[in-house]
């Protein structure tokens, strides 16, 4: 009994310890930010003025263009010439060419006979739009904008606003990441009871540092059910990748901190189970499938986000990015950005079409109609951006995706996931057709009563439009991709088991002997060839008890 107390008071003791911690980082957090907020909001309202400057600097010079004289320097608003580089002559040598411009103009506008009104309105007009010619030292002197950005088509960012998101020091996404580790230990642990979150030292010596490399005999092919791998695994990896995303760090940049968040949790957050080894399949699919899934989350809860707004609408906005990104929400809310409020956008976005429906769904049982269970089905499709604007492609700046959720049919409630993001591409014509070629990334999860199967490759694509008539287009998609990691339910039907029923794609050569000795019927080597398979496995046949003891 007094072991059992004492025990329990060294959880309390660590927890409360583990509580502390993150506590403490959450203050350290806010007083970086609001020492840094006033600097910030100094520079942005800065940038701000500058920017105006330069609107008011170009409406007085078409104003005294129309007018055809130029006032004295003093009528001259203080923003047309003033610049933090200005010097008094080269402001005079400026005013000068100026006049000289726009005399020489009045000159040729005296000179022009005039015949008719209809003539005089043409010439006046003429003269209006060439009235002044290009002088870079003049722009150079009316404004000098380090923030001018880039626009889409659609008027919006092609980049995140650099002095909004500057890339924040390394040690802030790493804090990040260790503390999501931390936290999705904690409740692994306390929270729903795994075995295999009990950690200290002692796993620590076999996990991190006798365990080796995961392609080491130290690492293993865990037995872990199909959701668990392909799906929460990579939505894990999107929180490690904003971490990082929303800290200034560029797609791949970001990507590595994905590698190194699933590399970190296998070694010091799970004790590796039963045989003492941390699980290589967990590392590969939450490194790629987190790729994917941090991207398409970030740039969805980019369109969402509006730091102009207030009340209502920006709690709002803020709790649906908060839902669709809770990753990107916990590193907005550590640096302070969930409360900052901006005068204008500072985040890309792209167009994006959202297609939301729900239905009812009945399920055959075996060939007998309406003899399956019934529920309800929610489907998403998610068109992000424009794949004919022609434009430089940075990697996912086009994306689609397609996901399902069933209701009442048994514990498998999403049943897929798909999609593909570009990573690098160039537009081109083709006759008249506009087409898209490019480097993709591709998602593809299926998990429901009839099969199992999750693919994440990486291959060449091309998106086509070619007009048929007017107002009607035919689009094509076509891709080729290569598939380094993947598996797939390894029988037909139901499926309702707990542990993995499905191979992954890199044993394939394993399953491949597997079968020759099902077909020698050799039935001993079937089992000892299924244990050096999943290790845990059990033959529950008594013929072969000395096998699973061994």
């Amino acid at each position: 009994m007094t072991t059992g107390r004492r025990n329990l008071a060294n959880v309390k003791g660590n927890t409360m310890k583990t509580l502390c911690f993150l506590i403490v980082s959450l203050l350290c957090s806010g007083l970086v930010q609001a020492h840094n907020k006033s600097a910030f909001e100094k520079k942005i309202s800065t940038d701000q003025d500058t920017r105006s400057s330069r609107q008011i600097s170009e409406s007085e010079i078409n104003r005294f263009s129309d007018l055809g004289t130029l006032p004295d320097e003093t009528s001259f608003p203080n923003s047309i010439i003033s610049s933090p580089k200005d010097t008094i002559p080269s402001r005079l040598d400026t005013l000068a060419k100026l006049k000289n411009a726009l005399k020489d103009t009045n000159e040729v506008k005296k000179a022009t006979p005039i015949p008719d009104a209809a003539k005089q309105h043409v010439e006046e007009t003429n003269v209006k739009t060439n009235v002044v010619p290009t002088d870079t030292s003049y722009k150079k002197i009316l404004v000098q904008d380090s923030t001018a950005h880039i626009y889409n088509m659609y008027r919006g960012l092609l980049n995140d606003d650099p002095i909004y998101n500057k890339k924040a020091p390394l040690w802030q996404p790493i804090m990040k990441v260790l503390i999501q580790n931390t936290l999705v230990n904690l409740v692994d642990h306390y929270a729903i009871g795994y075995d295999w979150a009990v950690v200290g030292f002692s796993s620590w010596n076999r996990t991190a540092i006798k365990s080796g490399f995961p392609w080491n005999n130290g690492w293993k092919w865990d037995i872990d059910r199909f959701g668990n791998n392909f799906f929460l695994h990579p939505y894990t990896g999107g929180g490690y990748f904003n971490s990082a995303r929303a800290t200034g760090y560029n797609f791949w940049e970001s990507s590595l901190f994905v590698f190194g968040g699933a590399y970190t949790y296998k070694l010091f957050g799970e004790n590796g189970g039963p045989t003492r080894q941390p699980e290589r399949n967990d590392l590969i699919a939450t490194t790629l499938g987190g790729m994917f899934a941090g991207e398409v989350l970030y740039r969805i809860s980019s369109n969402v986000l509006d730091e102009r707004s207030v009340g209502a609408e920006r709690l709002g906005r803020e709790f649906l990015a908060l839902l669709v990104s809770p990753g990107r929400a916990f590193t907005r809310f550590m640096n302070g950005k969930m409360f900052n409020h901006n005068t204008e956008e500072v985040y890309q976005k792209e167009p994006l079409d959202v297609v939301l429906s729900v239905g009812g769904i009945l399920v055959n049982d075996v060939r007998t109609f309406g003899t399956g269970p019934a529920g309800i089905f929610l489907n998403a499709d998610f068109d992000y951006g424009n794949p004919f604007e022609k434009r430089y492609r940075k990697p996912y700046d086009y994306f689609q995706l397609r996901a399902d959720m069933n209701f009442g049919l048994g514990r498998k409630y999403v049943d897929n996931v798909v999609g593909y993001g570009i990573l690098s591409g160039t537009n081109v014509k083709v006759g008249n057709a506009e087409t898209l070629v490019g480097l993709f990334q591709h998602f593809d999860y299926w998990d429901n009563k009839a099969f199992e199967l999750c693919t994440m490759s990486f291959g060449g694509g091309i998106i086509t439009m070619l007009p048929l008539a007017k107002g009607t287009n035919l689009f094509v998609d076509a891709h080729l991709a290569a598939i380094p990691f993947a598996g797939n339910s390894t029988q037909r039907g139901p499926d309702t088991s707990q542990v993995r029923d499905y191979n992954f794609d890199s044993i394939a050569d394993e399953i491949s002997m597997l079968i020759r000795l099902f077909e020698l019927q050799d039935n001993s080597a079937i089992v000892k060839k299924m244990k050096s398979i999943v290790p845990e496995y059990k033959s529950q046949n008594s013929v072969f008890e000395k096998l699973d003891v061994d």
